[in-house]
């Protein structure tokens, strides 16, 4: 059980040591803000006079407000050609680069880290906390993956691929011994750290701004999928499901590199309004009969966003869902929240809308279920973890 389930007690004196005098907080890279990045400013609020550290960072103007104006401390990748556009490509010297980072003069080291961000060097008297979302994906169990989607399954530069994520592997297992405290974002992902890492971590689910929401009980006949349309989001199983049921309307929100495929495979009933703005989003969420899910994510915020607008989720059944979604005859006894199917296939899609249908989930229940996951209970995990981990218990008081 995580951190996010249970309550947890205040930080007191004492349980902590005397207050830390610097804070360091290293993100992987900072192009653009997403769901990492929304971890990263509930990091930096806690520890409003921290410095940040990552790779690269060409942040716009506007992304920077809202991580509080802060400026990383960046690497040597920062400076070498093209990198603003094709800074994955560095990727082999990122272990090297995130080494060069000097965190000497902070007694409290946090990464943010699905990359490289874990690999910064720190001594024994400082403390170093890794908040994880992941052990780099594509260097480990979805190696193959990810070497079939880039077209890298053989040849010479298959090779050179494979040669890199060797390298990567053996330096990743390795950096892991320099973390103190390993934070996970959700069960899913601490089985992944156990296995890769043999390290035990704490779940603190990130957070998701469930004010931002309100709950709308008088729904409307559509359900409701959005994402970025690449494949293993599986979108278009969603599209083709509905294309099979033509009595059911489906609106999709997104864009990405599987549009075209995926309007192949839409029927009338299916709508795609592609990439459209937060209050749209925000708007489909809260009308929708449903939210349909289809990934198989670490986490996964938006069935919580869902949920925050009193929306139930027909989810696949692997992964993070499980965690912020609650399906029928729960163990637990809690009021269900939503529909899960447990194959990635069209006819497993249709049988858990049938299903859904027939159940009698209530709209409340979602919106409370949601609210497991704010802001306030994520400030007060991490909270106690820094405290718990002797880095004393200067945070805001949630």
């Amino acid at each position: 059980m995580g951190l996010m389930d249970k309550t947890l007690p205040k930080p007191d004196a004492a349980m902590t040591r005397p207050a830390p005098r610097r804070v360091a907080i290293v993100h992987d890279w900072l192009v653009v803000l997403g769901g990492g990045e929304g971890v990263l400013r509930e990091l930096i609020a806690l520890f409003p006079d921290c410095d940040l550290f990552a790779v690269v960072d060409f942040l716009s103007d506007a992304d920077r407000a809202r991580l509080f104006g802060k400026r990383a401390t960046t690497s040597f990748i920062q400076r070498l050609p093209f990198a603003k556009t094709k800074y994955r490509g560095y990727l082999p010297l990122m272990p090297l680069a995130i080494e060069q980072l000097d965190l000497a003069a902070y007694d409290l080291v946090i990464s943010s880290s699905h990359a490289v961000a874990k690999g910064v060097i720190t001594g024994p008297d400082q403390i170093h906390i890794c908040y994880c979302h992941s052990p780099i994906r594509y260097a480990w169990d979805l190696q193959h993956q990810y070497l079939r989607q880039a077209g890298l399954t053989r040849g010479l530069k298959s090779l050179s691929a494979r040669l890199i994520l060797h390298y990567i592997r053996i330096w990743d297992l390795r950096t892991a011994n320099g973390v103190d405290q390993f934070i996970a974002n959700s069960a899913y992902i601490a089985r992944r750290i156990k296995k890769i890492y043999r390290r035990e971590a704490v779940v603190v689910h990130p957070p998701v701004d469930v004010g931002r929401f309100t709950a709308r009980l008088d729904k409307e006949d559509f359900y409701f999928t959005a994402s970025r349309l690449v494949p293993y989001k599986r979108v278009d199983l969603i599209v083709e499901a509905f294309a099979n049921m033509p009595q059911r309307r489906l609106i999709v929100i997104g864009d990405g590199p599987e549009m075209a495929r995926i309007r192949k495979v839409a029927g009338p009933n299916v709508t795609l309004l592609g990439f459209q703005p937060n209050d749209v989003l925000r708007d489909h969420l809260q009308r929708a009969r449903a939210f349909v899910f289809a990934a198989e994510e670490d986490f996964g915020i938006l069935p919580v966003e869902a949920q925050a607008c009193g929306t139930p989720v027909i989810a696949f059944g692997k992964g993070g869902a499980l965690e912020t979604v609650i399906g029928a005859d729960d163990a637990q006894g809690r009021p269900q929240t939503g529909v899960f199917f447990g194959e990635q296939t069209v006819a497993a899609v249709i049988d858990a809308v049938a299903r859904f249908e027939a159940s009698s989930i209530g709209l409340a229940d979602c919106r409370e279920r949601a609210e497991g996951f704010s802001i306030e209970a994520f400030r007060h995990a991490c909270s106690h973890i820094v405290a718990s981990c002797g880095a004393g218990a200067t945070v805001e008081q949630i």
